[in-house]
């Protein structure tokens, strides 16, 4: 019989300790952005793309704005509008790279 209840006890303790830490772990990814991976590794590639393009002080007026509105959406949890904002910041950060280039190649003096 004592083998039994401690055996019984044993279990609960187990299960309780167990369900502890699921709910914790659940709790610490609520608590942060809600942001899927692939939202966050748009807004990377970005983010990445930007700096390039600020690297060479040649940046389009709303590149960064778009950014920031993706990385709001991500972490309210919109991550389609997140990663189709991030993608257009990208995109142009990556164009003004170009057109950047394109302008030190061919210089339009007068």
């Amino acid at each position: 019989m004592k083998k039994l209840l401690s055996k019984k006890l044993f279990t609960i303790i187990l299960l309780s300790c167990s369900v502890s830490v699921g709910c914790a772990s659940n709790q610490a990814n609520d608590s942060g952005s809600r942001s899927t991976p692939e939202a966050r590794q748009a807004i990377k590639n970005a983010s990445d793309a930007i700096a390039t393009a600020n690297e060479n002080n040649w940046i389009w007026s709303e590149t960064e704005d778009l950014l920031k509105q993706a990385q709001a959406a991500a972490d309210k949890g919109d991550n389609a509008t997140a990663i189709k904002l991030a993608d257009k910041a990208k995109f142009q950060a990556e164009a003004a790279d170009i057109q950047y280039n394109h302008e030190k190649d061919h210089p339009r003096g007068l």
